[in-house]
Formats: C-alpha cells, structure tokens, sequence
C-alpha cells in the first residue's frame, strides 16, 4: 500500500519519525547521566532534547494520521496501525507531562523529580514497542511500501528531476 504523504517520492512519516524518536530517547541517556553523575547540566540537555523531541512527534504523526486514513478498514494493518498511533500518542503524553513537570521545576535547569523520571522512562518503554509495531506495518504488511517496489525498481526522484 503506497503512502498518500511522500517527501521526493518517499513515504514522509517513516522520514519525520527519526527525529522524535533520536531525541527523545536522547532525552532519557542524558535523564540517566545526570541521575548518576549529579550534574545538572545534562538533566538541561535533557529537558531541551525532550523538548525538540515532542515537536518533532507532533510534526512526524501528521502524514501518519493521513497514511492510517489510507489503509483499507477490516485489515489486520489498520489495527496494528491504531494501536501503533495510540501508542504513540500515549508516548507523546508521557514525555509531554515529564517536559511540564520540568518546566515547573524551581531548581535552576529544569532539573526533574523522580516522576518526571518515571514518566520519560515509561515513555521510552513504551516507543520501543510502538516503534517495533511501526516496523511491522512497513516490513511485514508492506503499509507505506511503493507498489512498484522490488530490487531493481527505477529511482523514486524519475521523472521528478526534469
């Protein structure tokens, strides 16, 4: 099933996810650094990685909201991709929340407390197995997939180039 939002010829959610999913399990390497080492200057490069990592979310779930529209309704992809959204909207949650309590925070660079912590972790708990359920609609139900694909398919930039 080829995707309804390409980026030059390429499904733009699988694109757009790197992002978010780079940054905000960043986020919780730095959350663990500072819970080892005590420096707050990495639970700040957490908060703005937490923070960069939510937007990115918000901006990567757009043309996958519009690639799920697009699967067939009574399809074994479209329930995967329900749970793989709500998942992920779960996640955005968690980590939103975490970003909150941090920006609540009154100690100086946004040093989170122990459920901000709890709520980053969960989030990244749970984005490995969103994440895992993404892979299964591109690598085994083929979501997103050109249906011109195999191995000696033309360039997807054809024809876009001049």
């Amino acid at each position: 099933m080829e995707s309804n939002a390409k980026i030059a010829g390429h499904p733009a959610h699988p694109i757009l996810i790197v992002f978010p999913l780079g940054l905000l399990a960043t986020s919780v390497i730095f959350d663990g650094v500072y819970l080892y080492t005590g420096t707050a200057a990495f639970a700040l490069v957490s908060y703005w990685m937490l923070f960069s990592g939510l937007v990115g979310g918000f901006v990567a779930a757009i043309p996958g909201l519009i690639d799920w529209f697009a699967i067939p309704k009574g399809t074994r992809a479209r329930r995967v991709g329900l749970i793989h959204g709500l998942g992920n909207v779960l996640v955005m949650i968690l980590f939103g929340v975490s970003w909150v309590f941090r920006n609540q925070a009154t100690s100086p660079g946004h040093v989170p407390t122990m459920l901000a912590l709890i709520l980053s972790f969960t989030g990244f708990g749970l984005a490995v197995i969103t994440g895992w359920l993404g892979g299964e609609l591109v690598n085994r139900l083929g979501v997103g997939v050109d249906d011109t694909a195999h191995l000696n398919a033309s360039s997807s930039l054809r024809g876009r180039l001049g």
